[in-house]
């Protein structure tokens, strides 16, 4: 026999009501995770600067801290100044790993149509991957 359920289901929520969590949207999601790559590329272009000193990663390095800015609201990344960076020396997987990380960020900043985004990461990924032929290295796959 069946019998009616007499209690409200823990799946389901009133109408109207707000929940106990926040709910992002996925523009603001897509944010977040573009902000962590580029921040996380930041890293590795900043212990790049520390090995080799290099006007093309410094300009990269401002425009990449530009970048997480804007999507942290003006929000700066935290930096490691450059004298202070304690990076193994080994370049060519500094410069593979940045590579990854371009790849990653451009392919979220495609999925949100951050034109500026997607044109530094294109930029950054082909910067490491010139660097890794000149040091007779393959680029990350």
């Amino acid at each position: 026999m069946y019998e009616a359920i007499r209690s409200k289901s823990v799946h389901s929520t009133a109408a109207g009501t707000t929940s106990d969590f926040p709910h992002r949207s996925r523009e603001e999601e897509l944010d977040i995770q573009l902000a962590g790559h580029l921040a996380a590329l930041l890293a590795v272009t900043d212990e790049l600067r520390a090995l080799a000193p290099d006007a093309d990663l410094d300009a990269a390095a401002e425009r990449l801290a530009g970048q997480v800015a804007r999507l942290r609201g003006g929000r700066a990344p935290v930096r490691v100044p450059v004298t202070a960076a304690h990076a193994e020396p080994h370049p060519p997987a500094l410069h593979r790993r940045a590579h990854t990380l371009a790849g990653r960020a451009l392919v979220v900043a495609a999925s949100r149509a951050d034109t500026a985004a997607a044109i530094l990461t294109a930029e950054r990924m082909d910067a490491h991957g010139a660097a890794l032929l000149e040091q007779g290295f393959a680029a990350a796959s």
